[in-house]
């Protein structure tokens, strides 16, 4: 009774089109927003604030890129980490080089140098895909490791960023002394623009696009759409949304270019972000985030809340195990992810309290 679209009528092209066509997930939406940018950070720790959420937004970032790339398009891809290294020395490089550039422009300008070096790595996507694509993009992952530690370059040799401190709208948003509050509402702007234009460009003709190669590419050439562009133009967006998720990763969390943080670990998991929300939603991305961040923190306040004496290292491997097999366990009982749960949910509140 509380989920019914009847007598919700459309009147126009627009309306039906609209993202949000159900007026109930109009409002459910605003108050998410609300909750997001009024609740939270007016009832949250600096804790909370600065360790869980924006270590949520920026992987909900991160996985929304690689979404767009593995959701949505069908190519595998191992290279996140790499594309998100990139996005983080590049930034710290601009921020070092040009000290009074705006620090939007900065991690936007970082995204784009992500975005070329992936365009660099998707050109064998025409010619290779599976098992073998993923083999490429994990080549790029080592690849890039080794450039970023091999060369004193990128780091200048010294990675810490307390002498780049940023400023937006008079308020200091990056550093050590930067206010979680200051951090926390950087990371959310930017994933609040960026999954809005996500949500619209996977509904547009370049998304269909997409799911046109993901679904037979040998169809959809030949009904026009070249594979080539296209697949290059989804490794552009991915590793530009994962570039840009580095460089925040960067400045509002690390303050430190360390390269090794982005090792082939962190492309791990953001792919089981990604296999856990669901492939091909971009409400997805945020849960599987949510599930990667807050499941090993609450097992490991768990111990404590319960009051079990056991030692730190066998509460990390007892985390490990009990983290792995919550994830054998969610592909198990639904392989399409926490949205289609979600979905799933939503379909049965249209029908409740009637049993058909």
């Amino acid at each position: 009774m509380l989920y019914r679209e009847a007598g919700q009528f459309k009147t126009n092209y627009v309306a039906d089109q609209a993202i949000f066509p159900i007026r109930q997930d109009r409002i459910g939406m605003a108050i998410v927003l609300l909750f997001a940018w009024v609740i939270i950070p007016a009832f949250g720790t600096d804790y909370f604030l600065e360790i869980i959420m924006i270590n949520f937004l920026f992987f909900s970032l991160a996985a929304i890129g690689l979404n767009i790339l593995t959701g949505y398009t069908g190519l595998i891809s191992l290279g996140t980490g790499g594309f998100m290294a990139v996005g983080a020395v590049a930034s710290y490089k601009l921020a070092v080089i040009f000290p009074d550039l705006n620090i939007i422009l900065v991690f936007l300008l970082s995204g784009l140098i992500a975005a070329a070096v992936g365009i660099v790595f998707g050109l064998p996507s025409l010619r290779i895909k599976g098992f073998y694509l993923a083999v490429a993009t994990l080549a790029a992952q080592f690849f890039l490791d080794w450039l970023f530690l091999r060369f004193d370059w990128f780091t200048n040799s010294s990675t810490a960023i307390e002498g780049v401190p940023k400023t937006l709208f008079g308020f200091l948003v990056t550093g050590p002394d930067a206010s979680p509050f200051a951090k926390y509402y950087v990371a959310l702007g930017f994933v609040t623009v960026f999954a809005l234009i996500a949500k619209n460009l996977v509904r547009s003709a370049i998304g269909r696009a997409w799911m046109a190669i993901r679904d037979m590419d040998i169809a959809a050439e030949i009904i026009g759409i070249r594979p080539l562009p296209t697949k290059l133009l989804a490794f552009a967006i991915s590793a530009f949304y994962s570039g840009v998720a580095g460089s925040l990763m960067l400045f509002l969390f690390y303050d430190s270019a360390e390269p090794d943080l982005f090792d082939i670990n962190l492309s791990f998991k953001v792919l089981f972000m990604v296999i856990i929300g669901g492939l091909g939603s971009i409400l997805g991305s945020f849960m599987g985030a949510a599930f990667i961040v807050m499941i090993p923190i609450l097992l490991t306040l768990a111990p404590d809340l319960l009051g079990l004496p056991i030692s730190s290292d066998l509460a990390k491997h007892l985390e490990f195990m009990i983290f792995g097999a919550l994830i054998i366990f969610f592909l198990i009982v639904e392989p399409n992810g926490l949205a289609r749960l979600w979905q799933i949910t939503k379909e049965k509140l249209r029908l409740w309290p009637f049993p058909y």
